[in-house]
């Protein structure tokens, strides 16, 4: 591990979501964010990609996220959600199905997620070619994930 983690927020009120008002959208019903409850599919894919940012960025802004780490945060966490939308890799969809079986909350899984998601896209950024940065490896860290590596983390 690269030392990174998204970290986990258990001190907001549940449920909370977040709200995009007056955002210019003519299409697309999904106005609403809340991590613990997953996003219709087709509601989500429909967003472009700022949309959804925006929506994960202002729920986290909500729940006091710092500042500084924020948009990466948004980005990350829009990015594990439009994989579980196109369950593509299926592998992440199937971490977040055993990590939520394992006691993880929806939203602490896709932060588990989107450390392993982080952890890769910083090795292929910094690889020369020594690491398998390959969608089979970020798979195989996929399927290693746990509830209890991701709290010993």
């Amino acid at each position: 591990m690269i030392g990174l983690k998204l970290r986990a927020v258990d001190a907001y009120p549940r449920p909370l979501s977040f709200t995009v008002r007056g955002h210019g959208r003519t299409g697309g019903n999904l106005k609403r964010y809340d991590p613990n409850r997953a996003p219709e599919p087709e509601e989500w894919l429909e967003l472009d990609e700022q949309e959804r940012i925006a929506l994960v960025e202002g729920f986290h802004r909500k729940v006091h996220e710092p500042a500084q780490t924020l948009k990466a945060h948004a980005i990350v966490h829009a990015t594990v959600e439009t994989q579980l939308a196109l369950n593509d890799p299926p592998s992440a969809r199937e971490a977040l199905t055993r990590l939520v079986g394992e006691g993880l909350d929806r939203h602490e899984a896709i932060h588990a997620i989107g450390s392993i998601l982080a952890e890769h896209l910083f090795e292929d950024f910094r690889s020369s070619g020594a690491k398998d940065t390959s969608n089979d490896a970020y798979a195989r860290a996929l399927s290693r994930l746990t509830a209890a590596s991701w709290r010993a983390f």
